[in-house]
């Protein structure tokens, strides 16, 4: 069975080197293609080519449906253009191809945009952290005079990112260049902040939002078309260095699953949250495998592996390990020659 993952993000890398470790009767080949030729995961795969660059959306999607038919995919996963490729199943199907998605095309845009995600979702296990948006300095003023009274710290960032980029806590005693030198990272001055956007006019979607100071959990998980089929929650240490501790706390169980059925999540997903105070609270659906998944699955549970063989043969087919709870678990970094 011949399964393609296009250009995504580096956890691709450990995600093939997960499934082919499980693939024990060969079942799967595995194809990746990237534009970059000396990306890592091309010597994990085993097949690789070289994607198109500079192509239009339109463009590369025609691409897709071109390289399914002459490649004879069985399994496309998508990384780039998911959220469109999610709407295009028929499409795919009609060469032959199956499509693993995390969502529908509007579950997947929903999530994507955290204005409009944190305003839908209903999670009163795991309530969003309280959130205010903003496009100009002067909305940017009310709620941030809105919600100081109730918050002792806030932060801001983009309503669409990935990676925490655009996110930072805001300082009111400190200048960013006093910052940068102390070494506070994610922080900006707060009238630096302020300055910087009357400068800009207008922007994209911002938010503003009390910040919460308590340990985060990443949850790597398997959903089955809204069914939560296996989920290893990770918490993260507060302190560099210490590794991150798999947590099988019932109340992130008990929220993950209630968000996969919300959102009819299929295939690998993440979801991220954060304390405040002793309260547990959502941060965001990653409709995708997340950077650390390979630390979930030393855990017990292969959740690529699974997640493939799952859509491939049905979930009835397939075993779950049991999750190791309790054990600490890290990732070391391995040189290698690329090619």
């Amino acid at each position: 069975m011949r399964v393609w993952f296009n250009r995504t993000f580096s956890s691709v890398y450990a995600a093939i080197n997960l499934i082919r470790e499980a693939d024990s009767e060969g079942r799967f080949h595995i194809i990746y293609s990237n534009a970059n030729p000396h990306v890592a995961a091309a010597r994990a795969a085993h097949e690789f080519h070289v994607e198109p660059t500079g192509m239009e959306r339109e463009e590369y999607i025609e691409w897709c449906l071109q390289f399914c038919r002459e490649q004879r995919v069985d399994i496309f996963i998508p990384g780039r253009e998911s959220t469109v490729l999610a709407g295009m199943h028929a499409r795919f199907e009609a060469l032959g191809t199956r499509v693993l998605s995390a969502g529908s095309v509007e579950a997947l845009e929903l999530i994507h945009d955290k204005a409009r995600f944190y305003s839908d979702v209903d999670l009163t296990m795991a309530p969003v952290a309280e959130t205010r948006i903003f496009e100009t300095v002067e909305a940017f003023d009310a709620a941030y005079a809105d919600l100081r009274q109730r918050h002792a710290k806030l932060c801001v960032k983009p309503s669409q990112s990935v990676f925490g980029l655009g996110f930072a806590v805001l300082d009111e005693e400190r200048s960013s260049a006093a910052l940068l030198l102390a070494g506070a990272e994610y922080h900006i001055g707060l009238a630096d902040m302020r300055r910087g956007l009357a400068e800009m006019g207008t922007f994209r979607t911002m938010l503003l939002m009390e910040y919460l100071d308590g340990h985060e959990f990443s949850v790597d998980c398997v959903g089955d078309k809204g069914r939560l089929v296996a989920a290893v929650p990770r918490k993260k240490p507060k302190k560099a260095g210490r590794g991150q501790l798999i947590d099988m706390r019932q109340d992130i169980l008990d929220a993950t699953a209630k968000l996969c059925a919300d959102f009819g999540l299929n295939g690998c997903f993440n979801v991220q949250y954060r304390e405040g105070g002793e309260e547990l609270r959502l941060l965001e659906i990653n409709p995708r495998m997340s950077g650390g998944i390979g630390m979930a699955c030393v855990a017990g549970p292969n959740l690529p592996y699974i997640a493939l063989r799952g859509f491939a043969d049905g979930f009835d087919k397939v075993q779950v390990a049991p999750v190791r709870d309790g054990i600490r678990v890290a990732e070391l970094t391995t040189p290698v020659e690329l090619a």
